[in-house]
């Protein structure tokens, strides 16, 4: 399996890797080569320029190795043991710059850039603000000029803001990429919650009019041979046509429209021997409203056939409010189907509103603002 790519020392759930050599401990080596500020120490310990030498070496060793141990610690997740080494490298920086090398404050930046690491997700604005105020007060103490306490202020201070904020920056982007993948899953299973429910509609209504027609085609074979040989070339009409809506639906086709609807809608009640009424204006709605109205005479229609046991059906449209009434039982009005719950997603996409009501028969009733 390909694995995708990961932000350097963060895990799938954000946190610091523990495993050696997953991306913790190649962030935490991404840090490691600013030990290279650690160099002018060593060449003054090495030409003896540092006295007493032993306890300045121990210190600086000592410094390098809280260094490491606290980026490692907090690249790998355990946050209270980074913390406490990074309290310690505190210490021991405090300790060389006021009691050992008093020269050594090009060391500072190393502990403010561990302080922007192990603190990313913590308060590492007020701690920064803290160590640089400290280390100003430090180097005024031991008689710094002026001009070199601004530079080791501004030195320092910088380099665990800008670490800070990259690695904040990093956190950002990897979770853009995870709320990416997300929406992707989100998205796909919107598309087939849309396909399915298409299918539903579509074929729904097309197999409870084929299973009217072929009912009727059952009724009349023993008598009208011609008339039942009308009725089957219906069913073998309405199966290529719902043939048709189905890779139409496949390519994202959501509807054939309220005029469509309606003469579908005619032939229906008609086969199922329910009389029909219709009051719609001849103007034709905008596309949207033309495709939910079409949606919505299907699925009443569908429910009258299916469930009514009506003997009329009036289908009004006043406006953009649409009443489907009838004058058998209906599904009953706290029940909705699979089919009523789609139209009601679909009409709230629109800021409508379905409602169903039983009033002497059933009623359907869409709004749309």
């Amino acid at each position: 399996m390909t694995r995708k790519p990961e932000i350097p020392g963060r895990d799938r759930e954000g946190r610091g890797s523990g495993v050696t050599g997953r991306p913790g401990d190649l962030g935490a080596l991404a840090f490691h080569p600013w030990l290279l500020l650690a160099y002018p120490p060593v060449r003054e310990l090495a030409e003896g320029l540092v006295r007493p030498a032993a306890p300045a070496a121990l210190c600086l060793a000592l410094f390098v190795a809280l260094y490491a141990l606290s980026v490692t610690l907090s690249f790998r997740g355990r946050r209270r043991a980074a913390t406490g080494t990074l309290v310690a490298l505190v210490l021991v920086t405090f300790l060389l710059l006021t009691a050992v090398a008093e020269g050594w404050f090009y060391l500072a930046p190393l502990m403010t850039i561990a302080c922007g690491v192990v603190m990313r997700d913590g308060p590492v604005y007020p701690v920064l603000t803290a160590l640089t105020v400290a280390l100003a007060v430090a180097m005024w103490w031991n008689g710094s000029s002026w001009e070199n306490i601004s530079l080791s202020v501004w030195g320092t201070a910088a380099g665990g803001l800008v670490v800070s904020i990259v690695l904040k920056l990093f956190s950002v982007i990897a979770e853009l990429h995870r709320t990416r993948e997300e929406l992707a899953h989100a998205a796909v299973a919107e598309e087939r919650l849309r396909f399915s429910r298409d299918l539903h509609d579509l074929l729904g209504h097309t197999l409870s009019v084929m299973v009217v027609k072929a009912q009727v085609v059952r009724r009349l074979a023993p008598h009208d041979a011609e008339a039942a040989a009308r009725q089957a070339a219906d069913v073998e009409a309405i199966g290529r046509e719902a043939l048709t809506e189905v890779r139409g639906a496949i390519t994202g086709y959501r509807g054939r429209g309220l005029a469509a609807e309606l003469a579908s809608a005619r032939t229906a009640l008609a086969d199922a021997g329910i009389s029909t009424a219709v009051t719609v204006p001849g103007a034709r709605p905008a596309p949207e409203l033309d495709a939910l109205l079409g949606w919505a005479v299907r699925e009443g229609v569908t429910n009258v056939v299916r469930h009514s046991g009506a003997r009329t059906c009036e289908i009004r449209l006043e406006g953009t409010v649409l009443e489907i009434r009838d004058d058998g039982r209906g599904p009953g009005a706290s029940t909705l189907g699979n089919g009523l719950r789609g139209l009601a997603e679909r009409t709230a996409a629109l800021g409508g509103t379905l409602e169903t009501r039983e009033d002497g028969g059933f009623l359907l009733r869409v709004t749309i603002p």
